[in-house]
């Protein structure tokens, strides 16, 4: 760290007025000079209260000339078939059709509420760095071992919605480390982190699964196409 020199000499035998030290850092207390800073409440709260009484007032509307698609009033001595939770538990309740209630009603939860709790501790990829962009051979071949356990698992219990995806994403993300792929491809996905290759295989999976607790889950939750009757 060097001394610069904020006024010139005019006279070089005549010693400086001034002299400060630059550091690399802002202080902190020149934040709240910042002129663009606005606070959360109310700009922004506002914004928020006006665009949900927007949302209410237009859902108010639509419900005054279209029904709800609801089904009849309850009755515990008939029971729909199938029984369907709500779309955000479908993927749960697909997962049930293969695995042991424990596992896909306990165990597989309880992982993805730690692992929620637990990335926001753990320092990785902070540079947003793609997955070749750094040495990558050690780390493809731990991801390997991990997605190859997990493939068995799923293959072992017939998982086959996840099983595809999960073989078809890693092969596009071990793809720039065959020698004969194309630059065009393997530039775009070197680039990828590891933490947006496990975002999207997380996404793709609850998607597949809702999708087909939806569409394809008829009496008995049995496989039927969705131009059938009686699946909903």
């Amino acid at each position: 760290m060097k001394p610069y020199l904020l006024e010139r000499q005019s006279d070089a035998r005549v010693a400086p007025k001034r002299i400060a030290l630059i550091r690399s850092e802002t202080p902190a207390r020149l934040l709240d000079e910042r002129e663009e800073t606005a606070m959360t409440a109310p700009h922004l709260l506002v914004r928020e209260v006006i665009l949900v009484q927007v949302v209410v007032i237009a859902l108010a509307v639509l419900s005054l000339f279209f029904d709800a698609a609801l089904e009849e009033i309850a009755d515990p001595y008939r029971t729909p078939n199938p029984a369907k939770a709500a779309w955000y538990f479908l993927g749960l309740q697909e997962l049930l059709h293969y695995f042991p209630p424990v596992v896909a009603g306990v165990l597989l939860p309880v992982l993805v509420v730690i692992g929620i709790v637990v990335i926001p501790y753990v320092g990785v990829n902070l540079e947003v760095v793609g997955f070749y962009e750094r040495p990558w051979k050690r780390n493809l071949a731990i991801v390997a071992s991990v997605v190859g356990a997990v493939c068995a698992l799923l293959a072992a219990y017939h998982v086959w919605p996840v099983l595809v995806p999960t073989v078809i994403l890693f092969g596009l993300m071990a793809l720039p480390g065959v020698a004969f792929t194309p630059d065009r491809i393997r530039r775009p996905l070197a680039r990828v982190p590891l933490a947006d290759w496990i975002m999207t295989w997380f996404v793709t999976v609850a998607v597949i699964l809702t999708l087909i607790g939806i569409l394809f889950r008829g009496p008995g939750w049995t496989w039927t196409w969705p131009w059938r009757d009686g699946i909903y």
